[in-house]
């Protein structure tokens, strides 16, 4: 049975993550576009554990890895996952806390 990602030790989830990039990759060169949104979703969600939660604060406003341009203005964090406003919009939404662009 597979760990879930918040048992995995920092080594463990390094290991997954280069796993998960071969598949990624993989997946991109054989032009399975939604395999290979799934896999990087996934490397999100994993570097998401590795990231240190306290450097991010409600109220403020980053950018988003992937999405150069795009804002986001933290409302609350939800164990890895942030939550709030995506380039000012009404609806709340939330991304793996390694997404989000620290300056």
């Amino acid at each position: 049975m597979e760990k879930r990602f918040s048992e995995m030790t920092e080594h463990e989830l390094q290991m997954e993550i280069a796993a998960l990039r071969a598949k990624a990759q993989k997946a991109e060169q054989m032009g399975m576009v939604s395999e290979f949104a799934v896999y990087d979703r996934k490397i999100s969600l994993a570097k998401s554990y590795l990231v240190d939660l306290e450097q991010f604060e409600s109220g403020n406003t980053y950018e988003l890895e992937g999405d150069p341009g795009s804002t986001f203005k933290l409302v609350y964090m939800n164990g890895v996952f942030a939550w709030g406003y995506k380039n000012g919009q009404q609806e709340l939404e939330a991304y793996p806390a390694s997404m989000l662009i620290t300056t």
